[in-house]
């Protein structure tokens, strides 16, 4: 979801995002979202994909022709050697005790953008989150931007961080809606994100 020219044109120099270089190829024909269009696709057995980025429950695969966002529930398509990164976000899984607002931004940075190893709080995507309700039946809304409008991931992204949210005890919803205001720019980006890019 690297929409934003200067973002693309910064990554495209760093040997950071050169990490990735399993290969695998594919056991079953698999659905998969188009990068960054966000269109549905169909990808089919036996064709051969390199890995750009495995963290946050979904896989990044690519090849001459483009980007595609496999889901989790499809990553056996890949094969059983195929053993996916793990992020920070992903070793944090304790959730004990009352919501608090740390748990939600904790389930937040378990959403990576699909093209870069960096989760969307860090990449500065989120604008605002508020959570209300009584005790067990909590309501979580948040406010989150993309890197450019126009980019078909986004209703992606967004799902993604509401359903990691719904899965912390005592919500009982989340709302996720994409604003435009303000733009997104790479200054939004935190002192961590900037060190995962390499931009610092």
């Amino acid at each position: 979801m690297v929409c934003f020219p200067g973002i693309r044109d910064a990554l495209a120099f760093n040997p950071v995002f050169l990490f990735m270089t399993q290969e695998i190829t594919l056991k079953r024909n698999c659905t998969a979202t188009l990068i960054p269009s966000g269109d549905e696709v169909t990808l089919a057995e036996g064709n051969a994909y390199a890995v750009a980025q495995s963290l946050g429950g979904s896989v990044t695969l690519r090849d001459t022709n483009g980007l595609y966002r496999v889901r989790a529930e499809d990553m056996d398509a890949l094969g059983d050697e195929f053993i996916p990164e793990t992020g920070k976000a992903e070793e944090k899984t304790e959730d004990s005790g009352p919501l608090d607002e740390t748990k939600v931004w904790d389930a937040m940075r378990g959403c990576y953008d699909p093209e870069i190893p960096v989760n969307i709080v860090d990449l500065g995507l989120i604008y605002d989150m508020q959570i209300s309700g009584e005790k067990g039946t909590q309501l979580v809304e948040v406010k989150m931007t993309l890197t450019a409008q126009g980019c078909g991931m986004g209703p992606v992204i967004a799902e993604d961080a509401k359903g990691r949210i719904e899965k912390l005890s005592g919500v009982s919803e989340a709302r996720v809606d994409i604003v435009w205001d303000p733009p997104w720019n790479p200054r939004m980006i935190s002192g961590e994100g900037k060190k995962v890019l390499g931009l610092e």
